[in-house]
Formats: structure tokens, sequence, C-alpha cells
């Protein structure tokens, strides 16, 4: 099977936004309408998001709907960080709080739906969220973006390579590779966490790259062990492409 051929479906982007202790919100690509009436959307959250755990204790949630205005760093704040570890909302003013007590997005959005959940359905590795509509905003009218739109337009273009002549440094534990002239005292790995005194000095030679089709996050390996994961956005080994550095 030809796991390609679900890239050419393409969604909407959304932000989730939810809040109990504090406020908090996960970018996702799987809210839709089901019925008119009532009217009704679902919305499937994987249940590592903090997200997750937060509409399941309040039974409430928001749709941002992202616009084709949306810009990168909306998607790096609530997309490339947990909840549990972060606080998404700190320094950061664009955004309104609905009728409901959630909070909604305002920059790069097109409109805004609140929801009440009457139903889930447990899917595994995600809940999905059978929810009634107990609010519509529209916010503009720019078109919404795609799933397709982000990958051509929203997401930053693959780095240029790098030049040749420069350090590398070589994890001696998992085989990150990183180059630089010297690694800072503090420096950890970002994939095994070890400190600066298990990389290795080594000669840059021409090495296969592994780009994240999600993210755009690259790594130098022969090949990516099969639980590996995007340090970035955390998608599986399975959305990295190769491509030659």
């Amino acid at each position: 099977m030809d796991n390609k051929a679900m890239y050419k479906l393409s969604y909407g982007l959304f932000v989730v936004t939810a809040k109990t202790d504090k406020d908090n919100g996960c970018i996702t690509n799987t809210a839709m309408q089901v019925t008119t009436t009532p009217n009704r959307i679902t919305l499937a959250v994987n249940k590592e998001n903090y997200t997750h755990d937060m509409i399941v204790k309040s039974g409430i949630f928001n749709v941002s709907i992202l616009s084709e205005e949306a810009t990168f760093d909306t998607f790096e704040r609530f997309g490339f960080q947990s909840g549990r570890t972060t606080d998404k909302f700190a320094d950061y003013s664009d955004y309104a709080r609905a009728e409901n007590g959630v909070t909604y997005i305002t920059k790069g959005t097109n409109a805004m739906i609140s929801a009440k959940v009457f139903q889930t359905v447990d899917l595994g590795t995600h809940t999905l969220f059978i929810a009634d509509v107990t609010d519509a905003m529209t916010l503009s009218d720019v078109p919404s973006a795609t799933y397709a739109y982000y990958h051509v337009h929203i997401k930053p273009k693959p780095k240029a390579e790098k030049p040749a002549g420069k350090t590398v440094w070589r994890c001696k534990i998992c085989g990150y590779e990183v180059e630089a002239d010297e690694l800072p005292d503090d420096f950890t790995c970002p994939l095994c966490k070890h400190p600066r005194e298990d990389f290795e000095r080594v000669a840059n030679t021409s090495k296969t790259v592994w780009r994240c089709k999600i993210c755009g996050y690259e790594v130098e390996a022969d090949e990516l062990p099969d639980d590996f994961t995007c340090p970035l956005c955390k998608h599986p080994k399975e959305d990295f492409e190769r491509v030659e550095a």
C-alpha cells in the first residue's frame, strides 16, 4: 500500500482551544461538520495532546479556523510544543475569549466555532469528540488554509545545503550530528539528551539527510530508527523523506 496517497487528501487547519486550570490549544486538521439539524461537528484529537485531556475534563472547546493569512509562528506556538510543560498563551495577545470562557485565535483566522461534547468514540490513539455547536462567528473573508496550502505557502522552505568545511560533532549515544566550530559547554543532544561530553568530532563528509515533511526539521543519518519521532512536531519516521546533503 502506498501511504503517500493519503497526502492527496486535503483538509482544513485549525487551532483547537480548551480551558481547565489554564488556557491551551493545539493544531489539528480533523474538525468537520457532520449534521446541520442539529448543528454538530466532530473533532479527533490525539490522546497524547494535553488539549485532549482538557476537553475530556471540561466537555467544551473552540475551533479557530486558520486562513491563508496564517503565519508559521502560529504553527510553532500551538503545534510544536506541549501544553503540559509550556504556557502557549504566555506573551501572546492575538486571541479573544468566547462566551463559553474558552479562548479563540484572532490572527490568521477567518471563523470561530464553540462546541459542547455530547458523545465520544475511542479510536485507539485518538478520541473522536461529537459535539453540538453552541456559538459561531465569522472573523474575515480570507479563504481557509488547507493542508495542501500550508505545505506550499506557509511552511518554511527546506534550508539550503550546509557549506562544506565545518566541523561535525556526532553524538556517541544516538548518532545525532550537528555542525559547529565548537559546542557550548551546556550543549545537550536534542534527541537523547546526553551532554556535550558524549559528542565526538568527525570529518564533514556527505551524508544522507532526512527531512520531516510536516515541519521541515532535518537530521543527518544513514538510516532512521523505526521508533524515531521528530523532536519538533513529534511525527513518526514515516513522515520523513530522504534528501541528499
